[in-house]
């Protein structure tokens, strides 16, 4: 063992209980073992900058800890604000229309023959191409159109919606 490497395993056997008390005021009983292992390996990296004296050994060493103590809230910092975008992102995803929103279109949809509703549904409540609807559906893409065309026929009568200029 390196003379440097007998010096920081005297200066942790002195200063670790009182190093994981530290840490353990701070951050809670449940990190701070954690937090005193990156300690060490982190006094262990830097070994070569070990002070010469005890007392200066253990301000050092709790110099690490203080660095490590504000990485770890740093990055607790970091996880509780990504967490607070996600809940935001997912409750602006998940909230739902009001109950009567879109009824008379999903109204008039339903009134539709069966396969031209599908074909509408597929196209534009769960973004399919035509094409792809197609396919999905077993038909051919010619098929497709046409029900697509008829389907948005019978749509803009029942909705009263006016054809636009072409």
């Amino acid at each position: 063992m390196s003379r440097d490497a007998a010096r920081l395993t005297r200066a942790l056997e002195r200063s670790g209980g009182d190093i994981l008390a530290y840490l353990e005021r701070r951050a809670g009983v449940d990190d701070a073992p954690d937090l005193l292992g990156e300690t060490m390996v982190v006094a262990w990296r830097r070994v070569g900058d070990l002070p010469d004296g005890s007392e200066r050994a253990r301000m050092w060493l709790f110099g690490i800890a203080r660095g490590t103590l504000l990485n770890h809230a740093r990055g607790a910092r970091r996880r509780w604000a990504l967490a607070d975008r996600i809940r935001l992102h997912v409750r602006e995803e998940l909230s739902a229309p009001a109950a009567d929103a879109g009824a008379e279109v999903r109204d008039a949809i339903a009134r539709l023959e069966p396969d031209e509703a599908e074909i509408v549904r597929l196209v534009h409540w769960d973004g399919f191409s035509l094409a792809d609807a197609a396919e999905l559906l077993g038909i051919p893409a010619s098929t497709a159109r046409g029900r697509y065309q008829r389907a948005k026929s019978e749509l803009r009568v029942a909705l009263r919606v006016e054809a636009p200029l072409a």
